[in-house]
C-alpha cells in the first residue's frame, strides 16, 4: 500500500516541484515532469519495498512528497500544480 499510494503521493509531489523548478518554458515544464513522474514513482515504489518496516516506508515518503510539494504552494503564481 506505501508503494502505491505513498508512491503516487511522492510522484505528484515531484510533478508539482519540476513543473516549478525546471528552465523551459512552461508547456515544456509541464511535460516533462509529467514523464519523469513515471521514473519518480517507480523509484518510491522500489524503495517502499526495500524499506526496514513499513511505517519507516510511509513515514519517508510521505515527507518526501510534502517536501516536494511545499515549494509549489507557496509560489503557486509561478508553478503549474498538475
Amino acid at each position: 500500500m506505501a508503494a502505491l499510494f505513498a508512491g503516487y503521493w511522492v510522484a505528484w509531489g515531484s510533478t508539482a516541484f519540476l513543473t516549478w523548478a525546471l528552465p523551459m518554458s512552461r508547456a515544456n515544464r509541464v511535460t516533462t515532469a509529467s514523464l519523469l513522474c513515471f521514473a519518480v514513482w517507480t523509484v518510491a515504489a522500489m524503495y517502499a519495498f526495500a524499506a526496514r518496516s513499513a511505517w519507516h516506508a510511509w513515514w519517508m515518503l510521505l515527507l518526501i512528497g510534502a517536501a516536494l510539494y511545499a515549494p509549489a504552494l507557496m509560489f503557486a503564481a509561478e508553478a503549474m500544480r498538475p
